[in-house]
C-alpha cells in the first residue's frame, strides 16, 4: 500500500500538511501483523532477509522486545530503507532543555494533593521536543520500569528527528492538530484522540495549528497493550479494530539532518547526511498507531454504584505481579449516568496506585471548577481525594433520572509506584497553591 511515498529536497517539504493530514489512508487492528509497501515490489516474498532486498533496500529488523519474549508478546516489525540505520556518525551529548527522567532522585516524593494550570505560552519557534516539560515519575529508565509525565507546548514544527530508547511515548493532545512522519509513515492525531509511538522509532512532529498543547506519557516498562476483558466478555472498552496504523510512506531527502535520540536519561544529537524516515516498507506488529477516544466502548452501572475507574482503561502496561500495572491509560469518554439511589460522581477515594489526571475539554465531574483543559492534578498513593464541595452538595441533591456526560473528556495516568515531582514542577509558577480548598467547607450532617 502507498501514501504518497517519496519526497526528494535538500530539506523537508512543508506547506499542505492539513490537507496531508486528511487525506490519509490506514491500516486497523491493535497488535497485528501489519504489511505495508510505499513501492509496489519493495517487501521481500517468502523470508525477511534475502541476500538482496528488493529495489536495492536495506532490510533491518527493529525490535521493541527480547527475541524470547512469549509470541503473544512479542514485538519486532521488519523495515526495507534507502539506507541502513547504522549509516550514521557518532552522537554527541546535547541539553535536556525540561526533559528530566526516572530515577526522580532531586525531591522527596510529595504525599500532599497538587493540582496545576496549563503550562505557560512558550517563545516563539519552540518545537514539540523543545517544548517538552516533565512534571515527574518513577521507576528506572535504565531497568526499563516505571514511567514518567510530560506536558507540551509548542508553536514551530519539528525541523529535526527525534527517538526516545527509553520508552514509548503516548501523546494526548489537547490544543492543535499534530502530523507526526514516523519510520512506518504519517499519522494524524486531533484532540480527542490519542498516538503511541513504540521505543526507538524516529519521528518528527508537524504542527497543523500556530500551536499545539498536551500531555505525554512516557512507558519505560512493558509495551501497552489492551486489558483483558474478564467477566466482561469478547467485547468492550477499546475496541481492537479502532486503532490505526500507518502505511509506508518514506523521504528520500539528502542534505543535513539532525537526529536526537534519548538514551538513559540524556539527549545525544548527531547530524546524518539523509533523512531517517527513509524506509520504504515494512512489516511486523512494533508499529505507530493512533486511537479515538470517542470510540471507547463505556462499561459502566444499569444498577446500583459507581463502578471503580479500572473499567474505563484504554491501554495497560503489566508488570511482574498480575493485575498491577506499571501504568494504566483510562479515559472517561462521554457516557451515560443511570444508577438508583447512587451518588454518581466519582467517590471518595483513597488508592494504593497513583493518579495524573488531565483534562482534553470542557469539564470534569467530579470538580466543578479549577480543573481546566491543558491542566491536571496529582493525586499520590493513599492520598484522599474526591469530588469538591460544590460537587457534592449538587449530586446529592440532584433528581436521579438519566443523566448523559458528554461536554468533557478527561484521561488518567494511572500508576503503582509514587509520582515524584521534578524541582520545575514543585515550584512551577503555574501550580495552584491552594488546591486543597476546594475540600474545604465539606459540612459535618452526621445525625446520631
Amino acid at each position: 500500500m502507498s501514501d504518497g511515498g517519496t519526497s526528494r529536497a535538500s530539506v523537508f517539504e512543508r506547506g499542505g500538511g492539513r490537507k496531508t493530514a486528511e487525506g490519509l489512508s490506514y491500516l486497523t487492528g491493535f497488535g497485528n501483523e501489519h504489511a505495508s509497501e510505499a513501492v509496489p515490489g519493495a517487501l521481500p516474498e517468502g523470508r525477511n532477509s534475502p541476500q538482496r532486498a528488493p529495489l536495492g533496500l536495506y532490510a533491518e529488523q527493529l525490535s521493541g522486545t527480547a527475541f524470547t519474549e512469549p509470541r503473544a508478546h512479542n514485538r519486532r516489525s521488519w523495515l526495507y530503507r534507502i539506507r541502513p540505520s547504522a549509516a550514521h556518525p557518532a552522537f554527541t551529548r546535547t541539553g535536556n532543555g525540561a526533559i528530566r527522567t526516572a530515577p526522580f532522585a532531586e525531591a522527596v516524593p510529595d504525599p500532599n494533593r497538587l493540582r496545576w494550570n496549563p503550562l505557560p505560552e512558550p517563545p516563539a519557534g519552540t518545537d514539540f521536543l523543545a517544548g517538552l516539560w516533565t512534571l515527574g515519575g518513577n521507576g528506572d529508565a535504565t531497568q526499563r520500569t516505571g514511567m514518567a509525565v510530560h506536558l507540551y507546548h509548542a508553536n514551530a514544527s519539528m525541523e529535526r528527528v527525534f527517538s526516545d530508547a527509553d520508552g514509548e511515548l503516548l501523546i494526548v493532545p489537547e490544543r492543535g492538530g499534530l502530523l507526526l512522519h514516523t519510520e512506518f509513515g504519517r499519522l494524524h492525531v486531533e484532540p480527542g484522540h490519542v498516538a503511541l509511538i513504540p521505543r526507538g522509532v524516529r519521528f518528527r512532529v508537524e504542527l497543523l495549528d500556530e500551536s499545539a498543547r498536551g500531555y505525554v506519557c512516557e512507558n519505560y516498562g512493558a509495551p501497552f497493550r489492551l486489558p483483558d476483558l474478564g467477566p466482561i466478555g469478547a467485547n468492550g472498552l477499546a475496541n481492537p479494530r479502532d486503532f490505526r496504523a500507518p502505511v509506508a510512506a518514506y523521504e528520500d531527502v539528502e542534505g543535513p539532518v539532525e537526529v536526537v535520540n534519548k538514551f538513559c536519561g540524556n539527549l545525544w544529537t548527531a547530524t546524518y547526511d539523509h533523512s531517517p524516515l527513509d524506509v520504504v516498507a515494512w512489516h511486523g506488529n512494533h508499529v505507530p498507531y493512533t486511537y479515538d477516544l470517542r470510540r471507547f466502548n463505556v462499561i459502566g452501572t444499569i444498577s446500583y454504584d459507581h463502578p471503580d475507574p479500572s473499567v474505563f482503561t484504554v491501554l495497560t502496561s503489566p508488570s511482574d505481579t498480575p493485575g498491577l500495572a506499571g501504568v494504566d491509560f483510562v479515559v472517561f469518554a462521554p457516557r451515560w449516568l443511570v444508577g438508583e439511589d447512587t451518588f454518581r460522581p466519582p467517590y471518595f477515594h483513597r488508592n494504593v496506585m497513583s493518579e495524573y489526571m488531565g483534562l482534553i475539554e470542557g469539564a470534569y465531574d467530579a470538580k466543578a471548577e479549577g480543573f481546566v483543559p491543558g491542566g491536571g492534578s496529582l493525586h499520590n498513593m493513599m492520598s484522599a481525594h474526591g469530588p469538591d464541595r460544590e460537587t457534592f452538595d449538587r449530586a446529592s441533591a440532584a433528581e436521579l433520572k438519566p443523566q448523559k456526560l458528554d461536554d468533557g473528556l478527561a484521561f488518567m495516568f494511572e500508576t503503582r509506584w509514587p509520582v515524584t515531582l521534578t524541582p520545575q514542577a514543585a515550584d512551577a509558577d503555574h501550580l495552584q497553591r491552594r488546591y486543597d480548598d476546594v475540600w474545604q467547607g465539606l459540612q459535618r450532617h452526621f445525625r446520631g
